[in-house]
């Protein structure tokens, strides 16, 4: 398991050599933001759920400053916000606004479906998803923190619950062998 996310996540040398990052260093280095471990991976996967919902440019940066306070791995966490990208946040803005007008007791009615992307430029039609997002109001701040903190209490249980199966997995693989071994070196009667 620590093989494979080892193999997959940068080390922390490319923070060390990167000169933007040079004032952070060592805040960065620090060996638990790169420890992998149960509890250092859960808790990264839980923070990068749900700084995932934070609107803006803001959500590796809220995620990083969080592994900092809490000591979770930082690329896990930096890497799970990227759930969320302009294919995933209508959906996942309408469910949130979904989980917010049932629980504000509102009926759904009011929902506008996000604009297209036509003939306008982009500011224009970023000028559009702003007061898109805005008309959603109440309903859609509350559902993105109920869904943000599911999604992050969620994320942090599965992680613990599936390396824990993971390591018995390879436990029982290695007494299943060292069996196997033994009687393979037993001698025949």
């Amino acid at each position: 398991m620590r093989r494979w996310f080892k193999r997959i996540l940068p080390n922390h040398e490319v923070v060390r050599d990167n000169r933007w990052l040079r004032p952070f260093r060592n805040t960065l280095l620090h060996p638990r933001l790169w420890h992998i471990n149960r509890r250092s991976v859960s808790a990264g996967v839980a923070i990068g759920l749900w700084c995932g919902l934070i609107p803006g440019p803001f959500q590796m940066l809220t995620a990083a400053l969080l592994c900092v306070l809490f000591r979770a791995n930082l690329p896990v966490a930096v890497f799970t916000t990227l759930y969320t990208n302009p294919l995933t946040i209508p959906v996942i803005y309408f469910v949130a606004y979904q989980i917010g007008s049932f629980l504000l007791g509102r009926e759904n009615g009011g929902f506008q479906p996000a604009p297209e992307w036509g003939e306008q430029s982009l500011r224009e039609w970023m000028d559009q998803a702003f007061a898109w997002v805005a008309s959603l109001g109440t309903p859609l701040f509350l559902g993105l923190f109920v869904l943000a903190s599911t999604l992050a209490v969620a994320g942090y249980f599965l992680v613990r619950a599936w390396w824990r199966w993971h390591l018995v997995h390879q436990w029982r693989r290695r007494r299943s062998r060292r069996r196997m071994a033994t009687t393979s070196l037993a001698p025949k009667k």
